[in-house]
């Protein structure tokens, strides 16, 4: 009994040097990293920028409030970024990429949708928060490669919000001016 004690004792030793060991907290890792990383926290780690005391803006990794349901500890790979189509140097978070048609192919494509689930649960939450289920997105990238992400959230009975007068972008549109 007492040599099956100490096998277990080295294991369970080995686990807790082995979490204390790869704790990745957002605000340690190196810039060219952060983005894409998940903290041991399950927060996502994004790069964003402040002012030093001199006045001089750099860069800084950040844990932020979004959580990832089933990863944590996590560095996303060369490999996925590259398949992907993401950049390390992204400051922030924003859904902006997915309008970009080329963008959406190398996320659509089987290297990045079959291949790197960090990158994907990103932008399918992010496709979501638009009213676009990144499925649906990615099928009309494969059906139709010229459909863009409007067209996929103007099918899908999203509606687009109120239009100010001062509005530009995706959706604003100008009415003529009545008639004197």
């Amino acid at each position: 009994m007492a040599s099956l004690k100490f096998p277990i004792f080295l294991f369970i030793s080995s686990l807790s040097l082995h979490a204390s060991m790869a704790e990745i907290i957002c605000e340690d890792l190196p810039k060219d990293v952060c983005a894409f990383s998940i903290a041991s926290s399950g927060k996502r780690c994004v790069l964003e920028t402040a002012a030093d005391k001199d006045g001089d803006v750099e860069h800084q990794c950040r844990t932020s409030e979004v959580v990832v349901e089933r990863m944590a500890d996590y560095i996303e790979s060369d490999e996925c970024v590259a398949a992907c189509g993401v950049n390390r140097n992204s400051i922030g978070i924003s859904s902006d990429s997915l309008l970009d048609q080329q963008f959406t192919a190398k996320l659509c494509a089987p290297a990045c949708y079959q291949n790197c689930p960090n990158v994907i649960d990103l932008y399918f939450n992010l496709a979501a928060g638009e009213g676009v289920f990144l499925p649906d997105l990615c099928n009309a990238q494969w059906s139709n490669p010229r459909r863009s992400m409007v067209d996929v959230i103007l099918s899908s009975g999203a509606a687009p919000g109120p239009v100010s007068s001062q509005a530009t972008g995706l959706f604003a549109v100008e009415a003529p001016a009545p008639a004197p």
